[in-house]
């Protein structure tokens, strides 16, 4: 798992998981708060009909005092209107008669010997009356009360709510108070995850150039970009660059000196071979081969070495047709040899590219040298040319003995042979056809013959424009 996604989970996680405490916290401690409020509330509207009725007691009867309350503290209904005060949409009684909510409300007074004055909740107060907050069961619901009795008259007073009303609003408002956090919350996550891509950018930024590193063309990554978590490491890889340059170049150099070095001894073996041969021909014949062989691995070396090290020249225009024919034309003595026929069919005439014009002949000289090597006498190896997409695609199919799926990627390995039995290579053609290739921008596959008939088939793209060529620069 990548640094950045393991630090978006966690932080993510943390914050969903701080956030849905928050919010969990926020709900209960509001339900309790808004609880609070309503039993403050049920207090004072009691103290409030508490004063209504020290008023009444000084100012009316007692016979007129249970009508007096009933017209103030009950609801009217006007003209006999049947109003549902359970449904939604009526929460302002038609003519403006009131709230609906006031019917959720009841008011009870009773006189000091008990005898009830106004009664709108109809409990069971058998048990008699107990000053404080308390609960009541009337009419199917359940009922927060607070009950009070008044010292100057004596009068029981009882104000009382309905449980599931007082339940509905704290739960909508508490809600209201938790909405902003959750819809919030997606935002933050978004927001996390958005800071922690860009501060990852720096970080794709030195990645970028260590993912298009050739081993031709290895140079230190640039720290000055680098965050100040990251400085040591990127020194670190740098060194580390530095030391693997260093050792590719003395393998690069030490490969070409030696095959360098080889080629004088191995002329002067051949021809001392020679002369020995007139004497005695059959006994010098084997010799004279494996220095031939030899000698042919020598110049492989230094090709690969050359092609390793880069181009120092810039590519030009050419026409790929014409180098290709040129290329058959140098191997067609080979081909004579074992009655092999070379033949091209060539779809696109004037192919230009632009490429390096010697190192692609060294790719068409090595891939159809390595088909006439394997194929066997009186067959045909056929080179299509055709356009390609934004380049040109180049076929060569001999009637060999092919290579199996699971060994054609190794098989453009270097020095790997799949039958010692078979030719007298080094194992380096398709290895340096395929680097020539790439150095192009190209690419180089191996697959079989289309007709499904014994064979191999190297295919190779080649584009027509390069936007920049796989060079090494030169060293002063």
């Amino acid at each position: 798992m990548s640094l950045a996604r393991t630090l978006t989970l966690l932080v993510t996680s943390t914050v969903l998981l701080i956030a849905l405490v928050a919010a969990t916290w926020s709900y209960i401690e509001s339900n309790h708060e808004l609880e609070e409020l309503f039993d403050a509330e049920l207090a004072q509207s009691t103290r409030i009909v508490q004063g209504l009725v020290r008023h009444l007691t000084e100012t009316q009867s007692m016979e007129q005092l249970p009508q007096t309350l009933s017209e103030t503290l009950e609801l009217p209904l006007a003209n006999g209107d049947n109003i549902d005060f359970e449904a939604d949409d009526n929460e302002i009684l038609p003519r403006g008669v009131g709230h609906k909510y006031e019917k959720k409300l009841a008011f009870e007074v009773w006189t000091p010997e008990r005898i009830p004055l106004l009664d709108t909740l109809n409990a069971d107060d058998s048990s008699g009356l107990v000053p404080g907050f308390s609960w009541a069961e009337s009419k199917g619901y359940r009922w927060r009360t607070f009950t009070l009795q008044d010292p100057t008259t004596d009068f029981w007073i009882r104000t009382a709510q309905r449980e599931d009303i007082r339940q509905e609003l704290s739960q909508e408002l508490a809600l209201g108070n938790v909405f902003p956090l959750l819809l919030a919350l997606p935002l933050l996550v978004l927001a996390v995850v958005a800071a922690i891509q860009i501060s990852f950018r720096p970080l794709r930024r030195l990645e970028k150039p260590v993912r298009n590193m050739a081993p031709e063309r290895i140079h230190p990554l640039d720290d000055s970009q680098a965050p100040k978590e990251v400085v040591g490491l990127v020194q670190a890889v740098n060194g580390l660059l530095k030391r693997l340059n260093q050792a590719l170049e003395r393998e690069r150099r030490f490969s070409a000196d030696a095959a360098h070095e080889l080629r004088t001894p191995l002329a002067v073996l051949r021809l001392n071979l020679e002369k020995a041969c007139t004497n005695n021909p059959e006994q010098f014949q084997g010799l004279i081969q494996s220095v031939d062989r030899m000698a042919h691995l020598v110049e492989q070396m230094l090709l690969l070495s050359r092609v390793d090290a880069g181009i120092d020249s810039a590519p030009e225009y050419h026409n790929l047709s014409a180098i290709i024919e040129q290329s058959i034309a140098d191997v067609t003595p080979l081909a004579l040899k074992k009655n092999i026929e070379p033949v091209l069919e060539d779809e696109a005439g004037q192919a230009l590219i632009c490429c390096h014009s010697a190192l692609i002949n060294t790719l068409m000289r090595s891939l159809l040298a390595n088909a006439i090597q394997y194929s066997a006498e009186h067959t045909v190896i056929n080179t299509h040319l055709a356009p390609s997409g934004a380049g040109y695609h180049v076929m060569v199919c001999d009637q060999g003995p092919g290579i199996p799926i699971q060994e054609r990627e190794r098989a453009l390995s270097r020095f790997v042979r799949l039958d010692q039995r078979l030719g007298a290579g080094a194992g380096l053609g398709l290895a340096i056809a395929r680097r020539i290739a790439e150095l192009h921008g190209g690419q180089l596959t191996l697959t079989g013959r289309v007709d499904q008939q014994p064979g191999l088939c190297v295919n190779i793209w080649l584009p027509v424009q390069l936007s920049s060529i796989n060079s090494r620069p030169r060293h002063e």
